[in-house]
C-alpha cells in the first residue's frame, strides 16, 4: 500500500497552518514592566540608602583600623604568651573580616537601592570599529554617571577611604616577610647530641618504654620551656612527631640505619609545603597527613611524599636512648626544616648566588 498523503495539497496546507501557529505561540514576550523601587520614588528613601551605604564603608574603615591596632599595638617579643598571640590573631581576623565585608556589602546595597535597574536587551556584536569603541566609551561614561558616584559625595569619599585603607594590611604583612629571613637560622634547631625528647607542652622526658606500637607523641627538646628569649621561634623549628612501628616495616636508606631505636622514629612536625603542622597519624597505614593541603607522608619510607603538594620528605631527627632509658637526639636535623623554599634559599646563599 502507498502513502496517499504524499503530494496532497490539503495535507500541506494543514502543516503550514500548524507551523504558523507554532511561530505565533512562541513570540518574544518582551521585557517585564519595570517596577520602581522605594528609593526611585522617595528622595528621603534614597538619602537613607545613601547613608546606609556610607555606614557600611565606614565599618570597613573601622575594620582596617582594628587590624592595624592588633598588628602594631600588641607587641610580640621574647615574653609573648600564647594568649597574647590568640588576642592578636583574633583582632587581625576580625579586622580583615569587617574591612572586606563592609566594602562588599556596601557595594551590593548601593547597586540594589541606588543604581539604575532598568533591563535592556540588544543584539550582541563584536566591538571592532572606531565607532564601536566610541560607543563603548560612551556607555562606560553613562554607567559612571548613572551610578551616582559623582554626585553622591558621601558614598564616594567613604568608598575611597575604605578602599585605600583596605589595601594597607596586606602591604604591612608583606613588608614583614623581609625581616629576619636569614636562611641559615632555619637550618639549625635546639636539637643536639644528648638532648632528651620531651612531651609537648609539659616538657617531661620520654622513655623508650613509654612509646607503644601505634602511639604518636608530640615532642619538643627538653629545656625549651625554660627559655626566656625566642621560645616560640625555637619551638616552631624544633617540634617533632614520635611514633613506634614494627622495625621490619621501616626501610631506612644507607647511612640511616641507626637513626631509629627499636622501631621508634622521630620526624619534623613542620610540613615541607608551607609549614603547617603535620598532626594527623594514621596507625593502620603509617601515614602522616597535613590537614592544610592534604600532603601525605609515608613513615615506613622515611616520610616520603605520596600525595599532595609537598615537594620533599619530612626531615628525620636521629634518635637513640641514654643509659637511663630516655630517648635522646643523636644530633640536630641534617637538613632545614619547614617549607622547601627555605631550603632552596639556604642552598643559594651557601653557593654564593
Amino acid at each position: 500500500m502507498g502513502d496517499h498523503s504524499h503530494g496532497d495539497p490539503t495535507t500541506s496546507d494543514s502543516v503550514a497552518k500548524a507551523g504558523q501557529g507554532q511561530v505565533e505561540k512562541f513570540q518574544d514576550p518582551g521585557l517585564p514592566p519595570h517596577r520602581p523601587r522605594l528609593a526611585d520614588k522617595d528622595p528621603r528613601a534614597a538619602n537613607r540608602a545613601e547613608r546606609q551605604v556610607a555606614i557600611l564603608f565606614v565599618i570597613s574603615v573601622i575594620g582596617t583600623l582594628l587590624f592595624f591596632f592588633g598588628y602594631f599595638a600588641i607587641p610580640l617579643d621574647e615574653s609573648t604568651t600564647i594568649s597574647t598571640l590568640r588576642l592578636q590573631n583574633f583582632l587581625l581576623g576580625m579586622g580583615t573580616a569587617f574591612a572586606m565585608l563592609g566594602i562588599g556589602v556596601g557595594v551590593v546595597h548601593w547597586a540594589k537601592t541606588l543604581m539604575p535597574d532598568h533591563e535592556i536587551a540588544e543584539e550582541r556584536h563584536a566591538v571592532r570599529t572606531e565607532e564601536d569603541r566610541q560607543i563603548a566609551e560612551t556607555m562606560v561614561s553613562e554607567i559612571i554617571s548613572e551610578s551616582g558616584i559623582k554626585r553622591r559625595r558621601l558614598i564616594r569619599y567613604t568608598l575611597i577611604g575604605a578602599g585605600v585603607l583596605a589595601i594597607l594590611p596586606p602591604i604591612g604583612i608583606l613588608r614583614d616577610l623581609s625581616k629576619n629571613l636569614d636562611p641559615a637560622v632555619l637550618g639549625h634547631t635546639l636539637w643536639k647530641e644528648g638532648t632528651r625528647l620531651a612531651r609537648d607542652p609539659e616538657g617531661t622526658p620520654i622513655k623508650a618504654a613509654d612509646v607503644t606500637f601505634g602511639s604518636a607523641f608530640h615532642v619538643i627538646p627538653e629545656g625549651l620551656n625554660e627559655l626566656h628569649e625566642g621560645k616560640l621561634d625555637e619551638k616552631a623549628k624544633s617540634v617533632v612527631l614520635l611514633m613506634r612501628l614494627n622495625p621490619e616495616d621501616l626501610h631506612p636508606s644507607p647511612g640511616r640505619e641507626d637513626w631509629a631505636y627499636n622501631g621508634i622514629v622521630a620526624y619534623s612536625k613542620i610540613c615541607t609545603h608551607v609549614g603547617c603542622p603535620v598532626a594527623l597519624y594514621e596507625q593502620q597505614t603509617h601515614h602522616l597527613l597535613c590537614p592544610c593541603h592534604q600532603s601525605t607522608f609515608d613513615v615506613t619510607q622515611q616520610c616520603k611524599v605520596i600525595f599532595g603538594p609537598a615537594s620533599r620528605p619530612l626531615p628525620q631527627l636521629p634518635i637513640t636512648v641514654n643509659s637511663e632509658g630516655y630517648l635522646v637526639a643523636r644530633s640536630d636535623f641534617h637538613e632545614p626544616v619547614g617549607p622547601s623554599f627555605w631550603e632552596r634559599a639556604l642552598v643559594e646563599k651557601e653557593s654564593g648566588r
